[in-house]
């Protein structure tokens, strides 16, 4: 940081160790955000930082386990496989009371990752809320976005669906979006999160069958001004 007074939240990142993670820290962080990258374990996380710090020697982030990386962040990302989402949660669910949970879990079931299969609450958002209960502002975003492009100096031409029960949670994400370098667009309640992690099934087949790297979504109606 250059010295100056840094006045932003700090954005706990749990599993940080992968490339979402990583480039989600990378783009906040460069925003003036404070940046803690999580794991289940402390050597995972100082793993973690270190392949961050080699893609980008300017971020800096502190690593912890999930645990106290949820604690000391005043907002917290989770950016686990779908098969560790509710056992993370579990484990770091009191110290998320009163906080936004950005959740960017997509429900995908390997093998067959280019089919939609919704888990039985409806979607991933929706049961991290139904776990979490009211006392979390649980908001999903950034399913579609392709990760590689987070950690690059490009322009992100994917738009990002944001869905939550709280429209202030949601306003909130919608900045840490556009500070991020992406446009962001309200989606409604958490509910509404099944609309993009099915998407991002559609879009690993579209990838495949028309040889795109990195297909995504744009909204588009809105007048110019």
């Amino acid at each position: 940081m250059s010295g100056i007074e840094n006045d932003k939240e700090t954005i706990a990142i749990l599993g940080g160790t992968g490339d979402l993670g990583t480039g989600l820290a990378i783009r906040w962080s460069k925003a003036g955000y404070r940046i803690i990258i999580g794991s289940r374990t402390l050597p995972k996380a100082e793993r973690a930082v270190a392949n961050l710090h080699a893609i980008s020697p300017d971020t800096p982030a502190v690593p912890m386990e999930n645990a106290d990386a949820a604690a000391a962040g005043d907002i917290v990302v989770l950016t686990v496989p779908a098969e560790h989402q509710l056992s993370t949660l579990a484990g770091v669910k009191a110290a998320l009371a009163g906080k936004i949970l950005i959740d960017v879990t997509v429900p995908l079931v390997p093998p067959k990752v280019g089919t939609v299969q919704l888990p039985s609450e409806g979607s991933a958002g929706k049961r991290a809320q139904d776990l979490l209960g009211e006392e979390v502002m649980v908001v999903t975003a950034y399913q579609n976005v392709a990760a590689h492009l987070l950690q690059e100096d490009v322009r992100i031409e994917c738009d990002v669906l944001i869905a939550g029960n709280k429209k202030a949670a949601r306003d909130k994400v919608m900045q840490l979006t556009e500070e991020a370098g992406m446009t962001g667009w309200h989606a409604g309640p958490i509910e509404n999160s099944a609309a993009a992690e099915a998407l991002t099934s559609i879009l690993i087949q579209i990838n495949r069958r028309h040889d795109i790297s990195h297909s995504g979504i744009k909204i588009v109606g809105q007048s110019d001004h």
